[in-house]
């Protein structure tokens, strides 16, 4: 048997988060800043402005549906290398994106060639990680979307903010043209996992055909979560406002430093005792941020927010992807993937959509904790999973013992 310490840190894991990194990247530098710019530069509608967001979350729904099935039939450079380049072209044609319908059928073909490559990325990942090491691997590759969702919607603000449309967009398009030179020597060398490859306890599981149900638990929890982070990532600036906060974006930044400090520890928690240990203290950390959150009048108070925020989406993400991973056989490891991503994309675009309601009938900082109710609903929801799975355990020995 192989060493429990076996590498994880190799030459292709490596290349693979970075160039994952540069995916998300890519994706968040727009996301944040593209509202405000439609909203002023074609005078567009509240309603208008959230169909940009809508649009990227459905396309990029259904597109990881589809690319999930490619996979499992070996087609994964195709899925790769055809995602990368939609996506490449959709934000080149930004820029001559003149109406609101050219600009929406750029976030959807965006939508549809980042629903392939995030698709991708994370399952060749995967494949690359020493099984043993999953959580701990998962955790690092994830510190990657972390950072991306954190840092991207700071940078492609200011670039808005002080050099325009046309630089944010020249910008992104240099950080997706640098994956292409990163991920080329990877798509022949790394190899989707075997199921001989899986120890005991994973190569013993059901090889089930259609779609694993077991994946729709953490997907839920996903969602529950991403709907607090969809409030953040629209509404943010405008809480700033509201609350006479000049650097309100700065709650990323302090949030990507939680982010970065916690992986590798739950990680390496989730290789030890599962999610079981981890899932509900994160949720605990969630809703203590979003409740600091609401109630900050000074940097240092939004600091802390972002802190104790941070520290629970940087438990409960990686511990969610591991945990979907593990629910399948290999094959079925691009499903998994697009699951999380999936419900994670929904999750945004939900809050979004819910949570702005909520504030124009109260107020942004209300809006918060009501929106850590859906965390609420996470912590309950799990726990009742936790003491089904308990009773049904308790069951099959009570049964044993009788025989």
């Amino acid at each position: 048997m192989k060493d429990i310490k076996e590498n994880l840190w190799t030459r292709e894991f490596i290349m693979l988060t970075v160039c994952n990194l540069l995916l998300f990247l890519n994706l968040q530098m727009i996301l944040s800043p593209l509202p405000g710019y439609v909203k002023e530069h074609f005078h567009a509608g509240a309603l208008t402005v959230s169909l940009f967001t809508t649009v990227f979350a459905l396309s990029a729904i259904i597109s990881r549906l589809f690319s999930a099935k490619a996979l499992e039939k070996g087609k994964r450079n195709t899925i790769l290398f055809l995602g990368l380049i939609l996506a490449f072209l959709a934000t080149l044609g930004y820029l001559w994106s003149g109406t609101l319908a050219l600009l929406l059928l750029m976030r959807i073909i965006f939508g549809i060639g980042f629903g392939m490559g995030s698709t991708t990325l994370p399952t060749m990942a995967s494949g690359v990680i020493p099984v043993r090491r999953l959580g701990e691997g998962m955790g690092y590759f994830g510190l990657s979307t972390s950072i991306a969702l954190s840092l991207g919607p700071v940078v492609g603000s200011m670039l808005l903010d002080k050099q325009g449309f046309p630089s944010l967009v020249y910008a992104t398009l240099i950080v997706i043209a640098l994956i292409f030179p990163l991920v080329y020597p990877l798509a022949k060398k790394v190899k989707p996992p075997a199921p001989a490859s899986l120890p005991e306890e994973f190569s013993s599981m059901p090889r089930k055909k259609g779609f694993p149900k077991a994946l729709l638990l953490p997907s839920l929890l996903n969602l529950l979560m991403s709907v607090t982070y969809g409030g953040l990532l629209s509404f943010i600036n405008l809480f700033g406002k509201e609350a006479s906060l000049a650097n309100a974006s700065l709650f990323f930044l302090f949030n990507a430093i939680a982010v970065i400090l916690i992986r590798p520890i739950s990680g390496k928690i989730y290789d030890k005792k599962g999610h079981k240990a981890l899932l509900i203290p994160a949720a605990v950390f969630l809703i203590g941020g979003l409740w600091l959150l609401s109630y900050s009048a000074s940097t240092g108070f939004l600091a802390l927010a972002a802190l104790c925020y941070g520290l629970g989406f940087g438990t409960a993400q990686p511990t969610l992807q591991s945990w979907m991973i593990q629910l399948v056989p290999p094959q079925k490891q691009g499903m998994a993937n697009s699951m999380y991503f999936n419900s994670l994309d929904l999750g945004i675009a939900v809050g979004a959509l819910v949570l702005g309601q909520i504030a124009a009938f109260s107020s942004y900082g209300s809006m918060y904790r009501y929106s850590s109710l859906f965390l609420g609903v996470f912590i309950v929801v799990y726990a009742l999973y936790l003491l089904m799975r308990t009773k049904s355990g308790n069951d099959m020995i009570s049964s044993a013992s009788t025989k």
